[in-house]
């Protein structure tokens, strides 16, 4: 249930580039990660930007709210300089452009639906929708070609779920709620998507048996990351691609 890399780079280049930034995309692969993780919500104008906070201020100076922002003028913004003077200009990519960039150079992409608040279904379609445009030329069954999307937000994977059944979706949960099942079977997800810090080797074990792929989020050290996999998580991703290789 899972034929994807198994150590995937948070963000794209975790704690070494600007989050969710076309440089962050060059720096996981300048460190050979296949796999990258980052988050998509809109714009104004309904088009989809790389970006998790709905507000401005931590990755991008100023203050505003994407949503209330054209994304032509969402790319005029600095995306890098927060994180360091060498960064300084990174732009807020569009969805489009790092697809076309992983693509290109044959990086998996775990696609994080980010709804600002409100906008759930109407992300979770719009994404997807550009989604199945950008791989219109990908064969179904050829599923590590296809990206994976996940979400908190249970109403966009629904809406992306109908916009575009054959891309596979993997439900968020920081915490694994007792009606786990009954949300993945409804979303006709493919994985569990979750915070290590809560999970058990007994609710991994569950969740394998049920037939799905476990996933978690973000694991920092080797020997954490040893421990989960040891209970049957499948994959995870990290911050720190300077301590995890991509062939742990």
């Amino acid at each position: 249930m899972w034929p994807y890399p198994k150590v995937i780079a948070h963000r794209g280049g975790g704690t070494l580039a600007p989050e969710n930034t076309l440089a962050a995309m060059r720096c996981g692969q300048e460190h050979g990660f296949a796999a990258v993780e980052f988050d998509v919500m809109l714009s104004k104008d309904g088009v989809p930007v790389l970006m998790h906070d709905p507000e401005f201020g931590r990755t991008v100076v100023g203050s505003g709210r994407v949503a209330d922002t054209l994304a032509a003028d969402l790319q005029q913004l600095d995306a890098g300089k927060w994180f360091a003077d060498n960064f300084k200009g990174e732009p807020v990519p569009l969805y489009a452009d790092v697809v076309r960039f992983c693509r290109q150079h044959g990086i998996w992409m775990n696609v994080e639906i980010k709804p600002s608040p409100g906008a759930e279904e109407e992300t979770g379609r719009v994404v997807a929708e550009q989604t199945q445009t950008l791989f219109a030329d990908v064969a179904v069954v050829d599923a590590l070609h296809l990206p994976l999307f996940s979400s908190f937000s249970f109403a966009a994977l629904m809406a992306a779920k109908h916009a575009a059944p054959t891309i596979p979706r993997g439900f968020l949960m920081d915490k694994v709620t007792p009606d786990w099942k009954a949300s993945l079977q409804e979303l006709a997800a493919k994985a569990l998507h979750t915070n290590h810090k809560h999970l058990t080797a007994d609710t991994a074990r569950e969740i394998k048996d049920a037939g799905y792929g476990l996933f978690c989020y973000t694991v920092n050290t080797p020997e954490r990351a040893t421990e989960i996999l040891h209970w049957g998580v499948d994959a995870f991703c990290t911050d720190r691609l300077d301590l995890i290789p991509a062939d742990f």
